[in-house]
């Protein structure tokens, strides 16, 4: 189905295209310089001592936890309002998830009140999501883990760029892990990056991103080494130069395209006002956000009403989501099934709208009029 208006857009041009072209026609397209480039741009971008790409995010959740070294019989506290990678990370180590609440419908991140509720003799982790890309409470998660002795993996993939007392998310914890699907504010396709301040968690991952391997085959072919052994059980990982050299395109791209959306979310804001079933999670916000989507919760609604309401605007043209369904009621989750009354509320009564740098200011009044007049329907 073509849409008017779709979830998000591509912001894409003949850019990324020559710099495809011109990563071909060096007749290095794997690992390489443009991966090593990428690295240290986005470790820029960020302030943070090191960064290493990767095939994707869930790769990079998935190092991360190796790099705390989770094992069968350790737990991991995290939401149940997130992408079902940030948990089945957890599983791929052994690990146990322990799913914990959100705030309210206000502030949809993982609750530290509940986390501490939660923490037990296995805990071994906390990882947080910052949904949307507005920050959890990290004074406070930090706080815990540090009296605990706990590591903290910040799922920021969908905030790059975002702040949190001035400090960018992904930086706060031991290790950040970022996502370039397609959809996301600064794209590749697919591709992830982990980020951290530890040198050892650094040189660590780039062994376990190749096989273990002491050298990658770019530093062999440029004559830095004859050989190499493996010392580490390792994962073919790695990003290739072809998805790096669009990041690089994007991240030129990325300060202009954050600033408009910013502004889509204030117009967005001053729409919804006049909708009063819906509630706007982190209304008036006052740090830096990337923006990645825009929920919305409309208040006392149960999920046919909600559906009904999204099948509405999509007659009109206007493609909606719900970012995310509940992961602790996955079938694959039975198991560690626990009562979230916070998430499942949320998840019951959610929209996510379109939101993307190019939307304009008609195009949110139209969305707007579209929802308002769909609870009539």
């Amino acid at each position: 189905m073509s849409f008017k208006i779709p979830l998000f857009d591509l912001n894409f041009d003949h850019k990324e295209e020559d710099a495809v072209i011109e990563t071909l026609r060096s007749k290095w397209i794997s690992t390489g310089p443009k991966s090593a480039l990428f690295e240290e741009k986005f470790a820029e971008l960020l302030g943070a001592k090191y960064a290493v790409s990767l095939a994707n995010c869930t790769v990079a959740l998935h190092l991360a936890f190796k790099l705390c070294d989770l094992k069968s019989g350790d737990e991991v506290i995290c939401p149940s309002l997130t992408f079902v990678a940030t948990c089945n990370a957890i599983l791929y180590t052994g690990a146990t998830p322990v799913f914990a609440d959100v705030e309210s419908f206000e502030r949809p991140v993982i609750c530290p009140k509940d986390i501490k509720s939660k923490i037990s003799p296995k805990t071994k982790a906390i990882v947080v999501m910052h949904y949307a890309g507005f920050a959890c409470d990290m004074d406070e998660i930090m706080k815990l883990a540090e009296e605990n002795n706990l590591f903290v993996i910040e799922d920021a993939c969908h905030a790059p760029n975002s702040e949190y007392n001035g400090k960018k998310l992904g930086t706060i914890g031991h290790v950040g892990c970022f996502s370039f699907f397609s959809n996301k504010n600064l794209s590749t396709g697919e591709g992830g990056m982990l980020v951290t301040n530890s040198e050892a968690f650094y040189e660590r991952t780039k062994l376990l991103r190749s096989h273990g391997m002491t050298t990658l085959s770019y530093e062999r072919s440029k004559g830095h080494s004859t050989g190499y052994d493996v010392i580490d059980l390792g994962y073919n990982y790695r990003m290739d130069d072809i998805r790096a050299s669009i990041g690089l395109v994007q991240l030129q791209k990325f300060e202009n395209d954050l600033i408009q959306r910013a502004k889509v979310r204030e117009w967005y804001e001053q729409e919804l006002e006049n909708i009063p079933q819906i509630i706007v999670p982190f209304k008036n916000h006052k740090e830096f956000v990337s923006n990645y989507i825009m929920p919305i919760v409309i208040e006392g609604v149960n999920v046919e009403k909600r559906d009904a309401i999204r099948k509405n605007l999509a007659d009109n043209g206007i493609q909606t989501s719900m970012h995310y369904p509940a992961v602790h009621r996955f079938s694959i989750y039975a198991d560690f099934y626990t009562h979230l009354p916070n998430t499942d509320d949320m998840v019951n009564q959610m929209i996510t709208l379109p939101m993307y740098a190019r939307l304009s200011n008609d195009d949110v009044k139209f969305i707007c009029e579209k929802l308002s007049a769909a609870f009539y329907k």
